[in-house]
């Protein structure tokens, strides 16, 4: 039932319910198909083979599978080759444009860098200087007062409403 002229619809795939016909037997599953459908392997199962058979070689181009099916009322797939274009050659960089090219990053790197070390700079002062108590925004009681009166200011607040609340507890 399979053999090569042999038309038929694919039922799988992009391109299910398109005509097609077998141009190769690959193997026991696979075969070489062109006609409506895009010319790949396929598997057999994904075809249901119709009664008519064309007479075209093992391996015939698309140009003579498209006369054949032209005679028997098909349309088969326009493909269009594509144009060959030619990559462009890299060329080496001369000794002078390099050169300049690491003349031109050492002056924007000056500028940047100074930019960057400064930053640096200001983060590392504000690591050194600063403690839980800067961050928490109390630095200005510390210059006023001593360790001592900052602890007890910063515990009393608490002791007070702990003793507050100890005392409504016993009433």
């Amino acid at each position: 039932m399979i053999e090569i002229g042999r038309v038929c619809i694919k039922t799988a795939g992009r391109d299910a319910a398109k005509k097609c016909v077998i141009i190769d037997i690959l193997d026991n599953k696979f075969v070489l198909i062109d006609g409506e459908t895009r010319r790949r392997k396929c598997n057999i199962l994904h075809l249901e083979p119709l009664k008519d058979v064309i007479k075209i070689k093992k391996n015939a181009s698309h140009d003579e599978v498209k006369k054949e099916f032209g005679k028997l009322g098909l349309k088969s797939r326009e493909t269009k080759p594509k144009q060959k274009t030619e990559k462009p050659k890299k060329r080496r960089k001369t000794s002078e444009q390099l050169r300049e090219q690491k003349e031109e990053k050492k002056k924007l790197g000056g500028m940047f860098g100074l930019k960057k070390k400064e930053a640096k700079k200001d983060e590392i002062e504000k690591e050194k200087g600063s403690s839980l108590e800067e961050k928490a925004g109390l630095i200005e009681e510390k210059k006023e007062g001593d360790k001592k009166g900052v602890r007890q200011n910063l515990e009393s607040p608490l002791k007070k409403e702990s003793n507050k609340s100890s005392k409504q507890i016993k009433k």
